[in-house]
């Protein structure tokens, strides 16, 4: 007779810091888990679904043996006596006596009280999921263990010890879990659980942030954007870039025209800094003061020539004089707005200076990258813009690069290598939650991605990209505004670019001047600057970049160009005194990034904890 051979099990690995072994080892397998078939494992997560199965149950040995005798004796005659007769409706007269005397009969005596039945044994079939992968794991286990009502509902957390199985019909589950021991029940108050009903709409669960990621979809999205968090630092790594961490508090306005978010500590303290307006010149513009001016010179001169209304010639001047002592108010106003935030000191609060939520870290990083060469940096940038958009949130994550002795063309490659490394790698890594997201949210999300990889990104100039607008004809462009050089092309004409021209991502590049911040570099017709966005198709623009202005004198004039206060930005200015070099980087705005892969509609749904203009719950 043959030798039985052992089975041999391919051993399991445990997380380290949990003991429990994570789904995700067992189920992304090529063969979904029967390599570990027959181990002893421990596992935890969330039920996702359940169903109950219950029993007959089994006979009690008295009954058998009842049955065994009853077998036993010969079979009865055909004839049935009258003993026979009143015995088979003995307990129809007993039931009638019930009902007329009740519990006692014969003098008191207590008839037999009736037993409750137990209830009948059944086994709580539950799907599991721990949040490592799209797959749940069948869990089994007998009520005789725990009393399945605690087990079923959907929410509740389980740890749980078990002997892994093979499915006896394989169907969605290849193997499941017969559980031995039960670890730990989280239970759930099923009608206050708002994931309790099925499907629940993405603005829905909004409402809940701290628990829509138990929901499949939120899920899938946030482990894409985990790989695309890991596979951004890879990328930069493997090109030998260095990691800054940059302020999220800030003295300066990085891009001259931003909406700001103001820290202090003095709010609720009863220490309110009154603003320093003029109240009798509210309302009042330099501008409207000067034209006035222009107005009323015009109205003194003609006077003057015509010499007939002498009383109406000197009111005029006086209007005059009093209009031009009105616009020195005002420029002297306007100067001390623009005063340094060091000599504005506020009394009481943390920092003695207006400080700001950073808008961007990009003028802190070109001062690292004037020292260790190519750099980058990952961090939440806000924006205080009061508007309601499915592409903006007052906190999004930006990636932000800069590279030493690079123009603008270095940084656009840049740019385009990034976006297709980051597009290949959610597909080697999260293909599951990729085919999740292509069958639940949208068909076109990996043939889209696909795309990116295997293109050639289309590049063309701001002044081209106006005419092909303005010679568009078909109906996708009849919504569109017709632009003239100068005017800030909108993430409609953007995308129109993207999605219906060239199809495929664009690079725009060389934007008028006044459309862009004051340190991009001018170009040589004095118009242009050297700056470029990056467009996707279905996913406007994601990357934002420039060469940065290195020429001090053209700086200073760009600067006053746009009323920057000198002083705000002596620090940046001492880079470009003191060992300056061409340089160039972009901005990838992290978040639109994820809601390019995953197809979703709305940013809030891929940040974990979204902040919007009036809406911030926890």
């Amino acid at each position: 007779m043959a030798a039985e051979h052992p089975t041999v099990f391919t051993p399991v690995t445990f997380s380290k810091y949990s003991n429990r072994v994570l789904l995700k080892t067992l189920l992304d397998t090529a063969d979904g888990g029967l390599a570990f078939v027959g181990q002893k494992l421990v596992i935890g997560g969330w039920v996702k679904s359940s169903k109950e199965v219950i029993r007959e149950a089994a006979p009690s040995p008295a009954d058998a043996s009842v049955r065994a005798v009853a077998n036993a004796l010969p079979p009865k005659a055909k004839d049935v006596s009258c003993i026979e007769i009143i015995q088979s409706r003995i307990p129809i007269v007993r039931s009638l006596l019930k009902m007329l005397y009740g519990n006692n009969l014969h003098g008191g005596e207590k008839l037999e009280t009736a037993v409750p039945k137990p209830p009948l044994p059944s086994t709580a079939f539950l799907a599991v999921n721990d949040g490592s992968c799209v797959a749940s794991l069948q869990v089994v286990v007998e009520s005789s263990l725990h009393h399945p009502t605690h087990l079923m509902p959907t929410g509740t957390c389980i740890l749980v010890e078990g002997i892994l199985k093979q499915v006896p019909v394989p169907g969605k589950h290849v193997v499941r879990l017969e559980v031995e021991k039960i670890l730990h029940v989280g239970k759930v108050e099923q009608q206050k659980y708002p994931l309790s009903q099925k499907k629940l709409p993405m603005d829905f669960l909004r409402k809940f942030s701290y628990f829509r990621p138990r929901t499949t979809t939120v899920a899938s999205v946030m482990r894409i954007h985990n790989a695309l968090t890991f596979a951004t630092h890879t990328f930069f790594q493997n090109h030998s870039f260095l990691y800054v961490q940059l302020p999220t508090i800030t003295t300066t306005d990085s891009e001259g025209f931003s909406e700001k978010f103001h820290v202090t500590t003095l709010a609720g303290k009863g220490k309110k800094v009154e603003p320093t307006e003029d109240k009798e010149h509210d309302g009042v513009s330099l501008e409207t003061v000067k034209a006035a001016i222009t107005e009323k010179s015009n109205l003194v001169k003609e006077l003057e020539r015509s010499e007939s209304n002498k009383e109406a010639l000197v009111a005029a001047v006086q209007d005059l004089k009093k209009t031009n002592e009105l616009a020195l108010q005002l420029e002297a106003k306007e100067k001390s707005k623009t005063k340094s935030r060091k000599d504005k000191v506020i009394p009481g609060n943390f920092f003695p200076q207006e400080t700001y939520l950073t808008a961007s870290g990009q003028l802190h990083l070109e001062t690292y990258a004037c020292a260790l060469g190519n750099v980058y940096s990952c961090g939440p940038r806000f924006r205080a813009d009061k508007i309601e958009s499915a592409k903006h949130a007052a906190e999004m994550w930006m990636v932000e690069v800069e590279i030493a002795f690079a123009e603008l063309e270095n940084a656009m490659n840049c740019a385009d290598d990034l976006v297709k490394f980051l597009s290949k790698w959610v597909l080697d890594h999260c293909l599951d939650d990729m085919k999740f997201v292509q069958k639940r949210i949208d068909k076109t999300s990996i043939h889209r991605l696909e795309s990116v990889i295997s293109c050639s990104f289309e590049k063309v100039s701001y002044i081209a990209a106006i005419e092909i607008l303005e010679k568009a004809t078909d109906q996708k462009s009849q919504h569109l505004k017709k632009l003239k050089f100068g005017a800030a092309l909108t993430v409609d004409h953007l995308s129109y670019l993207a999605d219906a021209i060239f199809k495929k991502p664009v690079i725009v590049y060389n934007y008028p001047k006044e459309t862009k911040p004051f340190n991009v570099r001018l170009n040589d017709d004095g118009k242009t600057v050297a700056a470029f966005d990056v467009v996707l198709p279905k996913g406007g623009v994601v990357i934002s970049g420039s060469q940065k202005e290195e020429r001090f004198d053209v700086l200073m004039t760009r600067m006053k160009e746009m009323g920057l206060p000198r002083e705000q930005y002596e620090w940046y200015l001492e880079i470009q005194r003191h060992g300056t070099v061409k340089h160039s980087g972009f901005s990838l705005a992290f978040d639109r990034f994820v809601l390019f892969t995953t197809g979703l509609t709305d940013i809030k749904d891929v940040i974990p904890f979204p902040r919007s203009f009036g809406k911030v719950s926890n």
